[in-house]
């Protein structure tokens, strides 16, 4: 059970970024196509990182009791993918508001310069 502590956490982690999603229809819930690949490529580019860094031995791989010892790749835990897809998930979530937010902002009436 231990094992299975930090793909639980983010996946847990995932639900709360897609529930906001729902909630404001900011990617997913907006145009899923469209955040499916904008998500999916951010996931391969960061493995295609992850990869490289492996390879040049900049990275290594830390043993904890709390991941599921599954790799995808020498040195690559499943526990990765699912991590970049919550940093891709995030990050499109928060351009999308923040994109939101500024339309909303530069939209109100009480923003109209005034002689």
């Amino acid at each position: 059970m231990t094992g299975l502590a930090y793909l639980g956490a983010l996946a847990v982690a995932l639900g709360g970024l897609a529930t906001l999603d729902r909630r404001y229809r900011l990617a997913l819930w907006d145009d899923a196509r469209r955040a499916a690949v904008c998500v999916g490529c951010g996931v391969v580019l960061f493995l295609l990182w992850d990869v490289a860094g492996l390879a040049l031995g900049i990275f290594a791989r830390g043993e904890s009791p709390h991941m599921t010892g599954l790799l995808i790749a020498p040195d690559l835990p499943v526990e990765e993918v699912v991590f970049l897809t919550l940093l891709s998930y995030n990050a499109l979530l928060a351009w999308r508001g923040f994109d939101r937010l500024a339309r909303w902002h530069a939209d109100r009436p009480d923003r109209a310069v005034r002689r």
